[in-house]
């Protein structure tokens, strides 16, 4: 498990406050077009269109996902969190559909999220589908703890 402030990868996702930060620019909700930007750096990540909708894969992985509408992200999120998630923030985070509950899956309003979480949930979501080491070389490489 790689620590970087309250960002790991590959890991169990940490707490967070729940005191209100100040408001700037990075606290604003994200786009697809931010998501995309961050997706497309990851190591052996390549986007993709299936059925018009914008995918991200890690081989034939899919670890990100579009509605076709772009306000919700479907995105890899360990199981055993999942209802948690949901439970904890539902203004936020839903559950997939039947026939996607059988995976790693959760979805993700965009307009609910902040710059550093999107890249949180994004990195992780990727951890989950490439080896450990290129997730390692990848959180070193940034100098992530």
């Amino acid at each position: 498990m790689v620590r970087r402030g309250r960002r790991n990868i590959g890991g169990r996702p940490e707490a967070r406050s729940t005191g209100s930060p100040p408001l700037d620019s990075r606290d604003m909700a994200v786009t697809v077009d931010e998501v995309r930007a961050v997706a497309a750096t990851l190591p052996r990540a390549y986007e993709v269109f299936v059925r018009g909708r914008l995918k991200f894969r890690v081989g034939q992985i899919v670890f990100l996902a579009f509605s076709k509408d772009g306000t919700v992200m479907g995105l890899g999120f360990p199981k055993d969190w999942r209802a948690a998630a949901v439970e904890s923030e539902p203004e936020k985070f839903s559950l997939p559909g039947e026939s996607d509950m059988r995976f790693n899956w959760v979805h993700v309003r965009l307009d609910a999220l902040d710059h550093d979480e999107m890249r949180d949930l994004v990195e992780d979501a990727w951890a989950l589908c490439v080896p450990k080491y290129v997730a390692a070389e990848y959180a070193a490489a940034r100098g992530y703890r």
